[in-house]
């Protein structure tokens, strides 16, 4: 499974990179927390982080965590200075109106696990 088709399954917005060939990238694992702490601890690289958090450090915790994406659940909004560092440093970040406990049952049916 790549990201493309993560996102055209799930109909996720894309906010940032949006120019990039999401089909090259292919997700490992996947990861839901609102915890940035947990996020250090348990995220694997190249994993999708579900979070309902929008603001500038969810940026900061991706990179640092080298996750393929950041899925941003329940409709919340990143500031445009959030938009601007997650371009700056690689990062997709990509959002819905839906839950996160949504998102992450249709990744599970999608064949994402925990595991990497």
């Amino acid at each position: 499974m790549n990201l493309q088709e993560v996102i055209d399954h799930l109909g996720l917005e894309i906010l940032t990179n949006k120019g990039n060939d999401f089909s090259s990238i292919e997700p490992k694992s996947g990861y839901i927390s609102d915890l940035l702490s947990c996020v250090m601890a348990g995220a694997n690289p190249q994993s999708i982080w579900v979070t309902l958090q929008a603001h500038i450090n969810i940026v900061a915790v991706g990179a640092l965590k080298d996750v393929a994406a950041i899925i941003i659940t329940e409709g919340a909004t990143p500031e445009e200075a959030t938009i601007l560092k997650a371009e700056a440093e690689g990062i997709t970040l990509l959002s819905t109106s839906q839950s996160s406990f949504f998102v992450v049952g249709k990744l599970w049916e999608m064949g994402l696990t925990d595991v990497s």
